[in-house]
């Protein structure tokens, strides 16, 4: 069972300074859950991530706080160390390096610590490692343009959407029904349209 009052504790400690350390956390889905959680990371100023809101999926276990928690990116991300394709994580402290001491703020902390300093030489994602290697600026655009479309709130328009798209040589009433099909996210109406 996980200790309630432990993890009340820390959800108080952890949004009591959300605006300066630029972490916070909730219950996931607005439920009464304390063993789902949802983080919020902002991204580090002066990296491809500033601007972005990052959600992160966090899940206690009934060992918790003398296991780890299980942490995912909800939001897609471009980073070696965190896979882009279901947001698995390669962070010590989530693994092996994991002590009682240690808290959930610390551990979003520490994500956001690694949003600012990849370590590609121990990587989760062999790709972008290799990119981030070999081709350092392209992945810094890969990984702003990741963050624009995935970790920034669009005020973009549907008809600016739709116009967009149109543009691509699509038909109009085809990408307003795949809009509407995917909640107006341009970027699954545009996977939709392709395959």
């Amino acid at each position: 069972m996980v200790d309630v009052s432990r993890v009340q504790k820390e959800l108080v400690e952890c949004n009591r300074d959300k605006a300066i350390s630029g972490v916070c956390i909730s219950l996931a889905d607005g439920g009464t859950d304390l063993s789902h959680l949802r983080g919020t990371i902002f991204g580090p100023v002066d990296t491809p991530y500033e601007g972005g809101i990052f959600a992160i999926d966090i899940r206690l276990t009934s060992g918790y706080p003398f296991e780890p928690p299980k942490m995912q990116f909800i939001t897609k991300v471009w980073h070696p160390n965190i896979s882009s394709q279901n947001g698995a994580i390669c962070l010590d402290i989530l693994k092996d390096q994991w002590s009682p001491a240690l808290t959930l703020k610390t551990a979003l902390l520490s994500l956001q610590a690694l949003l600012s300093a990849p370590a590609p030489d121990d990587p989760q994602d062999a790709v972008v490692a290799k990119q981030y290697l070999d081709e350092y600026h392209t992945f810094v655009s890969t990984a702003r343009y990741w963050t624009e479309a995935f970790a920034k709130g669009s005020s973009v328009s549907i008809e600016e959407k739709v116009q967009k798209l149109v543009d691509m040589g699509f038909p109009e009433d085809l990408v307003r029904s795949t809009l509407k099909s995917v909640n107006n996210d341009e970027n699954l109406a545009l996977e939709k349209l392709c395959s």
